[in-house]
C-alpha cells in the first residue's frame, strides 16, 4: 500500500553548468569534475566550503568513489551520495539532494557528473560493465551496448511497425537542435538520406543511432528557495519526480520503462498533464529508447511512438520541442554525465537562461533518465518536472 508521497516544496535546482566536452582527454574525471565543482561555486558567488552536500556520478572515477573526490576536491560535505546509475544518475541525485535539503541534512547540495574518455577508455568500461554481460552475453559476441540496442531496436521494429525513418526524423531533428548549442560536438547537419545511408554499426542500427563518447561534466546545485532568492539566482522548482529500477522483470524483452508503473504520480504530484510540458529532455543514447519515453511518459499510447514522430516537429521551434541541446545523438555522450545533460538543460530552459536553445515561452519541462543496458532491458528509469517562477 503506497502512502502519499510528500512534494518537494522549499527545494529548488539552481546553477546549471556544463563544462565543454572533448572528444578525447588525457585528463581524469577527476579533473573533469572538479572543473564542474569550481564554475558551480563561481557562478553560485559561494566558497567551495559552503557546499556541504555531494553527489557524483562518474564511470571513469575508478579506483575513487565520491569519498575519495571529497579528499580530491577539499570538500568537509556532511551529507554525501556516489549514484552509478548511468543515465538516470541526474534524474535520482535531484530527488536524492532536494530529500536532504528538505531534511536539513544539507543546505547547498553539488550534483555532479563527469567522465573522461582516453583512446581505450569505452573498451575498458565495457569489460568491466557487469557481471551479467561478462557471464551472459559476451560469450556470444554481444561485446557492448550496441548489440543490446539493436536487438530492442528489432523488436521494436516488429511489434510497433516503426521504420529507420522514424528513428531518423529524431537524430536529425536533435542534430538541427545541436547547431544552435556551442557545446556540441557535431557541427554538421544531418539529413534524412545521410542517416539512411549510414554505415551498419549492429543490424538494425547504423552510424547516427549511437551516441558518441566524449570526456565533459554536467552539474546543477539543489538548495532552499530561499537562499536561491536572496543569492539572486535563477531557479527551478521541483514540482515532482519518480524513480524505479528493474521494473517488469517479468516482460521476456523490455518494451516498457519504470516510468510506465508511476507516470501517474509524476502528473500527478505536478499538478499538470502532459500537453502541459512546453519542452522535453528525454535519456537518448539510441533512438528506440526516446520512442519508449514518449509512449510511457504519456504523450502518445504504447506502440504509437512512430506516428507520434511522424505528426510532430522536434525541433526547437517546432510544435514538441525535444531535446533542445542536440542530447546525447548530436552533443555526445560524457560517460555519466549523459544522465545529467537533459536535466542541466531542462533547468536552464525553465529559468530562460539556456541563450541559443532557448525554447520561446517554455515555463514547465520534463526530464527523464534510463540507465544500466543488460543484455536486454535497462535498468533503472526517472523522471522530473521542473517549472519556472511564473509557471
Amino acid at each position: 500500500m503506497n502512502a502519499k508521497r510528500a512534494g518537494y516544496d522549499g527545494v529548488v535546482a539552481a546553477v546549471p553548468v556544463t563544462v565543454p566536452y572533448q572528444r578525447y582527454s588525457k585528463e581524469t574525471a577527476h579533473w573533469w569534475i572538479a572543473r564542474a565543482l569550481r564554475q558551480l561555486a563561481e557562478e553560485a558567488g559561494i566558497k567551495p566550503s559552503e557546499i556541504d552536500g555531494f553527489c557524483a556520478s562518474s564511470f571513469t572515477l575508478f579506483p575513487d568513489t565520491a569519498v575519495g573526490l571529497t579528499q580530491h576536491l577539499g570538500l568537509t560535505p556532511r551529507w554525501l551520495d556516489h549514484i552509478p546509475f548511468g543515465g538516470a544518475s541526474g534524474i535520482v541525485a535531484l530527488r536524492r539532494a532536494a530529500r536532504a535539503v528538505q531534511a536539513g541534512d544539507a543546505n547547498v547540495v553539488a550534483c555532479v557528473a563527469g567522465d573522461t574518455n582516453h583512446v581505450d577508455s569505452f573498451r575498458r568500461m565495457l569489460s568491466s560493465f557487469s557481471r551479467f554481460a561478462q557471464d551472459a552475453s559476451y560469450p556470444y559476441g554481444s561485446g557492448g551496448p550496441n548489440a543490446c540496442f539493436a536487438l530492442l531496436t528489432d523488436h521494436y521494429m516488429r511489434q510497433f511497425g516503426a521504420t529507420r525513418e522514424d528513428f531518423g526524423a529524431i537524430c536529425v531533428a536533435q542534430r538541427e537542435n545541436a547547431l544552435r548549442n556551442p557545446h556540441a560536438i557535431m557541427k554538421k547537419p544531418l539529413s534524412l538520406q545521410q542517416y539512411l545511408d549510414a554505415r551498419a554499426i549492429s543490424d538494425p542500427i547504423a552510424l547516427f543511432d549511437c551516441v558518441m563518447p566524449v570526456a565533459g561534466a554536467e552539474a546543477f546545485l539543489v538548495m532552499r528557495e530561499d537562499d536561491a532568492r536572496a543569492a539572486g539566482l535563477p531557479h527551478a522548482h521541483i514540482r515532482s519526480s519518480i524513480e524505479r529500477h528493474n521494473a517488469f522483470p517479468d516482460d521476456p524483452i523490455q518494451m516498457r520503462g519504470g516510468w510506465a508503473m508511476d507516470i501517474d504520480e509524476l502528473y500527478g504530484m505536478a499538478g499538470v498533464a502532459p500537453d502541459q510540458i512546453d519542452v522535453l529532455q528525454t535519456y537518448d543514447d539510441y533512438p528506440v529508447i526516446v520512442m519508449m519515453q514518449f509512449e510511457d511518459l504519456g504523450f502518445c499510447e504504447k506502440g504509437d511512438g512512430p506516428q507520434f514522430v511522424r505528426a510532430h516537429d522536434l525541433t526547437i521551434e517546432g510544435d514538441f520541442p525535444h531535446n533542445t541541446n542536440g542530447g546525447q545523438l548530436s552533443a555526445g555522450q560524457a560517460g555519466a554525465a549523459g544522465g545529467y545533460i537533459g536535466l542541466v538543460e531542462a533547468i536552464r530552459q525553465v529559468t530562460g537562461t539556456a541563450g541559443p536553445t532557448q525554447v520561446k515561452g517554455a515555463k514547465t519541462a520534463m526530464a527523464s533518465g534510463f540507465g544500466m543496458i543488460n543484455y536486454d532491458r535497462g535498468l533503472c528509469s526517472g523522471a522530473a518536472i521542473l517549472s519556472g517562477d511564473t509557471a
